[in-house]
């Protein structure tokens, strides 16, 4: 599959070394900046920027992801609206973003981007393309298990390396170095709101040996097993929040039942071009 010209513009950009990803279409959506691509379209993205033959050298591509969660939130905290505006693009995370762009401001989200589905989509390309993936995350338990079973999934996927994402702080600089030696084409980070922003940040003018960090939100819990996918009706009708609610009451349901009122508020008072 081809890139669209849009993505072509914005892969020339990078390759030049410039900050900025150009030619992609980015439009308001409850007050935050969302890039206008689905998921073979962000796929290749990835994949092209952490390609084996990238340049070296330069600032790593920084993609993140947002849904009603963090919408909520960087309204709310200044701090967590400065780590999103910071990435170069945000992918909509959230089936009721892709809804509610449909009826509010222009150009709709062509579908939901999610991290869980999006890596498949990745590792798929990079099992031919050779870009090498490092994952960053979850307990150590969570990472033997995840990268057990990406294995097991993706044989020809080069793992560059992989660990836990407790880092201590006096160990940070010593992960980044090891990182950086190692040169991975993909930094997943999986440390959950705003701790992977924060370390993705902190480290984006040192990690000029990657191509491309994903911020990764509980992928790993879900590529280990631990945890599951809510059922494709579910996710499709945006109730996912749901699901995970229904299996975590206690930690997410006054989570949910704050942030994603205020999401809705948000999407249909402060979205536009």
């Amino acid at each position: 599959m081809a890139l669209p010209a849009s993505t072509r513009e914005s892969q020339a950009q990078l390759n030049t070394g410039s900050d900025a990803i150009a030619g992609i279409a980015i439009r308001q959506l409850g007050g935050l900046p969302i890039a206008v691509m689905d998921r073979a379209e962000s796929a290749l993205l990835l994949d092209r920027a952490g390609a084996p033959d990238r340049p070296l050298g330069r600032r790593p591509l920084y993609v993140t992801s947002a849904n009603g969660e963090v919408m909520s939130r960087a309204a709310s905290e200044p701090a967590i609206r400065r780590l999103f505006e910071a990435a170069d693009l945000i992918h909509a995370d959230g089936q009721a973003m892709v809804v509610a762009s449909r009826y509010v401001g222009a150009p709709p989200l062509p579908e939901r981007v999610a991290t869980t589905d999006l890596f498949h989509d990745v590792a798929r390309l990079a099992e031919r393309s050779g870009t090498s993936f490092y994952l960053l995350g979850g307990t150590a338990e969570t990472m033997a298990l995840a990268e057990a079973a990406i294995r097991a999934a993706y044989p020809a996927l080069v793992i560059a390396g992989a660990r836990d994402g407790y880092i201590e702080a006096a160990d940070e600089e010593a992960v980044v170095a090891e990182i950086n030696r190692l040169r991975p084409g993909i930094l997943w980070i999986g440390m959950g709101v705003p701790r992977e922003q924060s370390f993705a940040i902190r480290h984006l003018d040192r990690l000029t040996d990657v191509g491309a960090i994903k911020t990764s939100g509980g992928l790993f819990d879900f590529l280990s097993g631990r945890r599951t996918r809510a059922p494709q009706w579910m996710q499709t009708a945006g109730l996912e929040w749901l699901y995970r609610t229904m299996l975590e009451p206690r930690r997410l349901a006054v989570r949910y039942l704050t942030t994603n009122p205020h999401a809705v508020y948000l999407m249909l008072r402060r979205s536009g071009r």
